[in-house]
C-alpha cells in the first residue's frame, strides 16, 4: 500500500474530517477575506479558509462521498467547483456560475455532497467571476485503494501565477474599450508550492525511493514546464486519467491542467539537485523587466549538501496525445455528432475584446443553463431556449460527440470540459477539413483540458453518458470572462427525469432573485424577450460607443504596440537556468 504523505498532512493541520461514516469525508470551509504576502514582496488581501491562506489540501478515496460544508464570509457570491469531477447525477454541484447554480449569498451556507466515481489528481477553485485568482484554489486528491504503480510516497507540487493587484480590478483593466488587443494581465510571479519570490519550495528525498509526485497548474494565465536536474521522470496521469509510464525530459502544464510522474531517488546523499518550473513567456504580451518566469526548487538528499548542476536537461517539446493509455483502454470513439468550433478574439459593438467560438461570445442567461433544462419540456432539447449568447448545444444521450476546435488565436488556449474526461484524437494546422474522418488504429488518451496552440486544431470525442448542463471554455481566467465559452446540453429529457435540484440551491437563486424555470429570458416557450443578446461583432452596426470606443482603441493600440515592442526589444530574455537557492522553504 503506497504511503500518502498528503493525507496525514492534511489530517496533521487540523481539517475536521467527519469518521462517524467511514466513506463520508466532512470538510468546512468558511470562505473569507485574509492577508497573505506569499512570494514576500507584496502582502494583499487573498480569499482563504477558515481565517488562513492558502486552503487546505482535499484528500479523499474513490467510492467517498465528499461533503463540503461551506459558509460564505466575502461580500460577494461565491461557488465551488471541483475541478475534473464528473459529478455524474450530481449536476447541480458542479459549480459555475450561472450554468448550475446561482451563487452562494453571502453569509449563507451551502453544503455540497460528491460522489466520488473515479480516482487521480484534481483541485477545487471557485467559479464566480475570477474570485479563483484570488487565492480560493487548492488541490483535490482521489486516492485509488487499487493503484496500478509502485511508489513509496507521493507529494503534491502546485503552480500558480500571482498578481499582487486584486483580480475584480484587472478585470476591469482586462475588459475595457482602452485595451483593444485584449492584452491579458501579466502576473508579478510565480509560486511553487504556495511559496515564491526568494523562497524556494523543498522536497525531501531519501536514496532509493520512488515518489509520485502530483504536477497541478492552478493559474490564472500562465504555462508551466517542470523538469528536474539529474533525475528521470515517467508520467502516469493526465487529468486524473492512467497512462502506461512514459520517460519525459520535461512536463509542460497549461493552466488547470495536472500531470502525475514518478522519479526514483539516486543512491547517494552527496548531492542536492534543481528542479525547476519555468512559466511559458510566449503567454504574455509584455515581459516586465522585474519579472522573474524561471522558477526553482530543491530536491533536497541531505541539509547543507552541495548542488550538483546539469545542463542536459532535456527540454524538448512534450505532446500529450503521444502517451499510451494503461491497459491499453478504452477504445477510440467514433462520432454520431460533430461540433466545429472556432476560436476568435476581436473587438465588439461594447467596445470591448472578446473571446468567441463561432463569433459568439458568452454571456449567462437569465436563469441558470441546467435549471432552464429541468423546466421546459420537451423544449429544452431545441438549443434556441438557452438563448443567443449561451452557444448552446444539445445532444441525445449516450451519443457519441465530436468537437473539431479550431484555434485561429494568435495564442495558445487551454480548453476544459466539465463532466467529462474526452479522447484526444488528432492535431493538425487549421482549418480542419470536414471531410476527413481520423480512425486512430491504438486507443488515444484522454483528459479534461486541453492545451491548443496558435492555428492548430485539435478533434475531441466523448460519449453523452452523463446528463447535465456542462461548461466547455478556455481556462485563462481573463478568457472565459471575455466569453470564450459555451454550453453543452446533454440528454436534457434524461435530466428531467433523474436530476432534483436541492432545496439549498432553489433558496439561494430566489435570495438572490434569479429565476430558476423557464427560457434564457425566464419566459415561457420561445419568447426570448429581455435576454442577452449581444454584444456582435462591428459589421453589424457602428453606435455612437463603438464608434468612440474604435477612436480611443486606435490610440491605445499605438501606445501598446509601442510598449510591446520596446518590452520585446530590451527585456525579453531566453531561458536559463537559475543559480542554486539561498532561501529555502519548510521542506515537504
Amino acid at each position: 500500500m503506497k504511503t500518502t504523505t498528503g493525507l496525514l498532512k492534511a489530517l496533521a493541520t487540523g481539517l475536521l474530517v467527519t469518521l462517524a461514516a467511514a466513506s463520508n469525508v466532512t470538510y468546512y470551509w468558511d470562505i473569507g477575506y485574509v492577508n497573505a504576502n506569499p512570494d514576500g514582496e507584496m502582502e494583499r488581501r487573498v480569499i482563504g479558509v477558515n481565517g488562513a491562506w492558502p486552503p487546505p489540501e482535499i484528500h479523499v478515496s474513490l467510492d467517498d462521498t465528499l461533503i463540503l460544508e461551506v459558509r460564505n464570509s466575502l461580500d460577494t457570491p461565491t461557488t465551488l467547483h471541483s475541478h475534473g469531477l464528473f459529478q455524474n447525477g450530481t449536476n447541480y454541484y458542479d459549480g459555475p456560475y450561472m450554468v448550475t447554480q446561482c451563487g452562494i449569498p453571502p453569509g449563507a451556507n451551502m453544503t455540497y455532497a460528491i460522489p466520488i466515481q473515479q480516482t487521480g489528481t484534481y483541485w477545487i477553485h471557485s467559479h464566480y467571476s475570477a474570485q479563483y485568482v484570488d487565492g480560493i484554489r487548492s488541490p483535490l486528491i482521489i486516492h485509488d485503494p487499487n493503484d496500478p504503480y509502485d511508489y513509496d510516497e507521493e507529494m503534491v507540487l502546485s503552480m500558480t501565477d500571482w498578481y499582487h493587484e486584486q483580480a475584480s480590478t484587472l478585470l476591469t483593466q482586462f475588459l475595457s474599450w482602452k485595451n483593444p488587443g485584449g492584452a491579458e494581465p501579466v502576473p508579478n510571479g510565480a509560486l511553487i508550492g504556495n511559496v515564491g519570490g526568494d523562497l524556494q519550495k523543498v522536497l525531501l528525498f531519501e536514496p532509493g525511493k520512488t515518489y509520485r509526485i502530483r504536477l497541478i497548474n492552478m493559474s490564472a494565465l500562465a504555462m508551466f514546464h517542470f523538469s528536474i536536474e539529474g533525475h528521470t521522470m515517467r508520467v502516469i496521469e493526465v487529468d486524473g486519467f492512467n497512462t502506461e509510464p512514459q520517460e519525459v525530459g520535461n512536463v509542460m502544464l497549461s493552466a488547470a491542467q495536472r500531470t502525475s510522474i514518478l522519479v526514483t531517488a539516486l543512491n547517494s546523499t552527496d548531492n542536492n539537485y534543481i528542479f525547476h518550473a519555468d512559466m511559458d513567456t510566449d503567454m504574455f504580451d509584455v515581459i516586465p523587466a522585474t519579472l522573474n518566469y524561471n522558477s526553482t526548487g530543491v530536491i533536497q538528499y541531505a541539509e547543507g549538501a552541495p548542488f550538483k548542476r546539469d545542463a542536459s536537461v532535456d527540454w524538448s517539446a512534450f505532446n500529450d496525445i503521444d502517451l499510451v493509455p494503461y491497459n491499453n483502454t478504452p477504445a477510440a470513439f467514433g462520432f454520431d455528432v460533430s461540433f466545429t468550433l472556432d476560436v476568435y478574439f476581436n473587438q465588439y459593438t461594447d467596445a470591448e475584446n472578446h473571446g468567441t467560438f463561432n463569433n459568439i461570445t458568452y454571456v449567462a442567461p437569465k436563469v441558470p443553463s441546467m435549471m432552464i433544462a429541468l423546466s421546459t419540456g420537451g423544449d429544452a432539447m431545441n438549443a434556441t431556449i438557452y438563448g443567443p449568447q449561451t452557444n448552446a448545444h444539445v445532444v441525445q444521450h449516450m451519443q457519441e460527440v465530436q468537437f473539431v476546435v479550431n484555434n485561429f488565436d494568435a495564442g495558445t488556449h487551454p480548453f476544459h470540459l466539465h463532466g467529462h474526461q474526452f479522447q484526444l484524437i488528432e492535431r493538425g494546422p487549421v482549418p480542419y477539413d470536414a471531410t476527413y474522418n481520423p480512425r486512430p488504429s491504438t486507443p488515444p488518451v484522454q483528459r479534461d483540458t486541453v492545451a491548443i496552440p496558435s492555428m492548430e486544431y485539435v478533434i475531441l470525442r466523448f460519449r453523452a453518458d452523463n446528463p447535465g448542463a456542462w461548461f466547455f471554455h478556455c481556462h485563462i481566467e481573463w478568457h472565459i470572462e471575455g466569453g470564450l465559452a459555451m454550453v453543452l446540453l446533454e440528454a436534457p429529457d434524461v435530466m428531467q427525469t433523474s436530476l432534483v435540484v436541492p432545496q439549498q440551491i432553489l433558496d439561494q437563486c430566489a435570495q438572490a432573485n434569479i429565476p430558476t424555470a423557464g427560457n434564457a429570458a425566464g419566459r415561457s416557450g420561445f419568447d426570448l424577450t429581455g435576454a442577452p443578446d449581444g454584444p456582435f461583432p462591428y459589421p453589424l452596426g457602428w453606435t455612437n460607443k463603438a464608434k468612440g470606443g474604435m477612436a480611443g482603441a486606435i490610440v491605445s493600440a499605438i501606445v501598446g504596440f509601442a510598449t510591446i515592442f520596446w518590452y520585446g526589444w530590451s527585456s525579453k530574455k531566453t531561458y536559463t537556468p537559475a543559480s542554486p537557492p539561498t532561501q529555502l522553504a519548510a521542506a515537504e
